[in-house]
C-alpha cells in the first residue's frame, strides 16, 4: 500500500470518521497496528489464573490476539468503531419474569456491525485504491476493548467494559485492520476514580479486584458460555432471574447517565423479550427456541443452556416469594 503525506493522512482520517458517523456508528478512532505488549502480559496472567473458565479458545492463537499484523500481514492501522445499542426499557422488577441482557434484545450485532464495517471498508478502498484488510466483530482473536481504548474511544472500567464519556458503555465494538497508514488518536485517561459501584453491585462477586473479572463467577459467562448443569449451588442464588447475560455492572455505572436511545432499529426489543414469564420460557421446545431467537445472540446459549438458566431463575423466584 503506498504511503501518504501527513496532511493527506490527516484529511483521510477525518473523512473516514465522518463517513463512519454517516453510516450510523456512534464513534470512530484509530490506533497504530503494533503488538499489545502490556495487554499481552495482563492476558497471560489472567489465563494462567484460570479466570477464563471453560473458554479454552481464548488460549489459542495468542500471537494473533496480541499482534494485528499476524491477522493482516502488512497492517498499519486499527480502525475502531462503537455502535450504541441502548434501549430505554427497564428490566422487570418481578422475579418471575426472565431477564435478558439488553445487548441481546434485538438482532445479532455481529450481522449488523459487519454490514456497516464492510461499507466503511468499501469507502476507504474507493478513496485510496486497493486496500488489504479485514473486518472484525467479536468473532476472531482480536482484543477489541484494548484497541478501542488505544484509539481514544474510552477506557476500560473496573468491570472491564469500555466506557465512553459521551455514550456510557452500552455499545458494541468493531474493527477494521488495514494496511493503510493513518494518524493514531491515542488513549485517554481512566475516569473511574475511586468509584467501586460495579464491584459492590456484582451479585456473584465476579469482579475479584478492580479491572479483573473471574469468568467462573460471572453471570454473563454462566448463562451464555458455560455448558452443562454443574453451575455451583453457591453462585445460583446470585444469578437471580437472569436467563441470558447480565447488565448489573453497567446499570449501576455513573457514566451511563450519558446513555441515549439507539438509532438502530434492529437493536430494538423483539416482542416478548423483556416481559415473558419464566413459566412460559420453560415450555420452549427446539422449534420454538429456533423461531423465537432466529438471528438473535440468545441462540448462542443453545436450548439446553437456556432452559437450565430458566430453571435456576424459577428456583430463585420461588425462594424470593417464600421469603417475602
Amino acid at each position: 500500500m503506498p504511503g501518504f503525506g501527513n496532511e493527506t493522512q490527516e484529511r483521510l482520517a477525518k473523512a473516514l470518521k465522518d463517513e463512519a458517523l454517516r453510516l450510523g456508528f456512534d464513534a470512530c478512532g484509530i490506533s497504530k497496528a503494533e503488538p499489545l505488549d502490556e495487554e499481552a502480559r495482563q492476558l497471560e496472567a489472567w489465563l494462567n489464573a484460570g479466570m477464563h473458565a471453560s473458554m479454552s479458545w481464548m488460549e489459542r492463537h495468542f500471537d494473533k490476539r496480541i499482534d494485528p499484523r499476524q491477522l493482516v500481514p502488512g497492517a498499519k492501522s486499527v480502525i475502531s468503531v462503537l455502535h450504541n445499542y441502548y434501549q430505554p426499557v427497564s428490566h422487570p422488577d418481578d422475579p418471575t419474569i426472565g431477564k435478558i441482557s439488553r445487548y441481546a434484545w434485538g438482532d445479532d450485532y455481529h450481522d449488523v456491525l459487519k454490514e456497516k464495517l464492510f461499507e466503511l471498508y468499501a469507502w476507504l478502498e474507493a478513496q485510496v485504491g486497493s486496500v488489504s484488510g479485514r473486518a472484525f466483530v467479536d468473532s476472531a482473536p482480536v482484543m477489541d476493548k484494548a484497541w478501542a481504548r488505544r484509539s481514544g474511544l474510552g477506557w476500560q472500567g473496573k468491570h472491564t467494559n469500555l466506557i465512553n464519556r459521551q455514550l456510557g458503555s452500552f455499545f458494541f465494538i468493531g474493527e477494521l485492520i488495514v494496511d493503510v497508514e493513518l494518524p493514531p488518536d491515542g488513549p485517554i485517561p481512566d475516569y473511574c476514580g475511586k468509584c467501586t459501584r460495579c464491584i459492590d453491585a456484582c451479585p456473584t462477586d465476579a469482579i475479584v479486584q478492580p479491572y479483573v473479572v473471574d469468568a467462573n463467577r460471572c453471570i454473563s459467562y454462566l448463562t451464555i458460555e458455560h455448558r452443562g448443569n454443574d453451575i455451583s449451588p453457591e453462585l445460583q442464588p446470585g444469578m437471580g432471574n437472569w436467563i441470558f447475560g447480565c447488565d448489573v455492572c453497567q446499570d449501576v455505572c455513573p457514566w451511563n447517565k450519558f446513555k441515549r436511545p439507539t438509532a438502530e432499529e434492529r437493536y430494538l426489543p423483539r416482542p416478548g423479550i423483556t416481559d415473558t414469564g419464566l413459566s412460559e420460557w420453560i415450555e420452549l421446545d427446539i422449534e420454538a427456541f429456533r423461531k423465537r431467537f432466529r438471528k438473535s445472540p440468545v441462540k448462542r446459549a443453545k436450548l439446553e443452556g437456556f432452559l437450565r438458566n430458566v430453571r435456576i431463575a424459577a428456583k430463585n423466584a420461588t425462594s424470593q416469594v417464600d421469603r417475602a
